[in-house]
């Protein structure tokens, strides 16, 4: 394996490690997400674009997206209460 591939399955370790030491939930979103794109591209440099496609679209896309609403979905509730 190339210099290239091991720096990043290293990125992938400080990413995975980084997410479970993280306290605010919008951090460990945005580290999910940089996890599922540098897993993207692991995935072209072995030669697999058709799960690297797809991990960029799902892992990076639409999971996010989710996390996203859910995040504005979870603050929006503790909103209404501290109102009340």
């Amino acid at each position: 394996m190339s210099l290239f591939t091991y720096i990043l399955l290293g990125f992938l370790i400080v990413c995975a490690v980084s997410v479970t030491f993280s306290k605010k939930l919008l951090n460990s979103i945005l580290i999910f997400m940089s996890y599922s794109l540098v897993m993207s591209i692991v995935w072209m440099v072995l030669e697999s674009p058709d799960l690297a496609i797809t991990e960029a679209a799902v892992g990076a896309g639409v999971t996010s997206v989710l996390f996203f609403v859910t995040l504005k979905k979870i603050q929006a509730m503790v909103g209404d209460q501290h109102e009340k």
